[in-house]
């Protein structure tokens, strides 16, 4: 029954996305049919404004798989063909 009500969930909420994509889609076509141009650049800067700041308020860094650990980025190293001396053991 879990599983039953779960998939429901996810079903509603794909509907849900779809409409509203449908919704957006259609006031899109609207404003260009009736040349509102003006109205759809405000509309686009406003729609990605928003987007950058979801994106830029989000905890990327909750993703991690390890929080504590530093991780070495030696992408120029092996680019360049140095050899890296991050965490070698001189002994």
């Amino acid at each position: 029954m879990k599983t039953r009500n779960l998939s429901n969930a996810k079903r509603r909420r794909r509907t849900i996305a779809i409409l509203w994509s449908a919704l957006f889609g259609i006031g899109t076509m609207i404003l260009i049919y009736f040349e509102m141009t003006a109205l759809l650049y405000i509309l686009a800067t406003l729609g990605v404004t928003a987007i950058l700041v979801i994106v830029a308020v989000s905890d990327l860094a909750r993703g991690e798989k390890h929080p504590g650990a530093v991780s070495a980025d030696d992408s120029a190293a092996i680019g360049s063909g140095i050899v890296s001396s991050y965490r070698t053991n001189k002994s």
